[in-house]
Formats: structure tokens, sequence, C-alpha cells
């Protein structure tokens, strides 16, 4: 059974950075693709960026050349740097298997997030 738990949010100004980890349990983070997702209050969740099998990283043009995606295979954790904050940066951040289908098709639950709130 796959878990994941994450952790590292906080309250940031504008500019400040923050790093955030998920810890994966019942799957390799190289077995999958991961990605952290964000749901802003009010909003549906939304893709910030992936990692995929080989390493490589792709991100949504919002957060592009400020977030970065690592992981630590002996671990087994996935991070997502965040660097110049932003007001629109707030919300609730998951990991979990990317596509975004995946999840739900393997009836894996998304752990309980970590909030990011970055004030002006």
């Amino acid at each position: 059974q796959v878990q994941l738990v994450e952790s590292g949010g906080g309250l940031v100004p504008a500019g400040g950075s923050l790093r955030l980890s998920c810890l994966v349990s019942g799957n390799s983070v190289t077995a999958n693709s991961m990605a952290w997702y964000r749901q802003a209050p009010g909003r549906q969740r939304d893709l910030v960026g992936r990692i995929n099998k080989d390493g490589d990283t792709n991100y949504a043009n919002s957060v592009k050349g400020r977030f970065a995606i690592s992981r630590d295979v002996a671990n087994n954790t996935v991070y997502l740097q965040m660097d110049n904050l932003k007001p629109d940066d707030t919300g609730v951040y998951y990991c979990n298997l990317y596509p975004p289908n995946i999840p739900l098709l393997r009836n894996i639950a998304w752990g309980q997030g970590t909030q990011v709130t970055v004030s002006s």
C-alpha cells in the first residue's frame, strides 16, 4: 500500500524559500513519475511539477525557474525546493504519482498535504 507524507510547509514572506519533503512508502520513488500538486483556496488541485523515472523534471509555467523537484532514492523521498515565493503560491501542497489519474486507478490515497502560506 502506497503512503505519502508531506512536510515542510509554513508561513513565509514573499521572496522567501521553503523546501517541502514527501516521504513515500510502499512504492519506490523511481518506479513511477512523481509529482507535486497544489490546491489553492477555493480551487482545484493543480500540477506544480513532476520528476520522471529517469530523473528529468518538468514544471508548470507559473513556477518555472523558481521551483525545483529532486529525489533521494536511498530515503525514498521527493523534494520540492521553492524559491522566490509569491502570494499566488499559497495553498496546500501534495505529492503523488504522475499522471494525476494514476492515484485513482491504483486507489492511492492522497496524503494530508502541507500548507504553504506566502504573505505579501
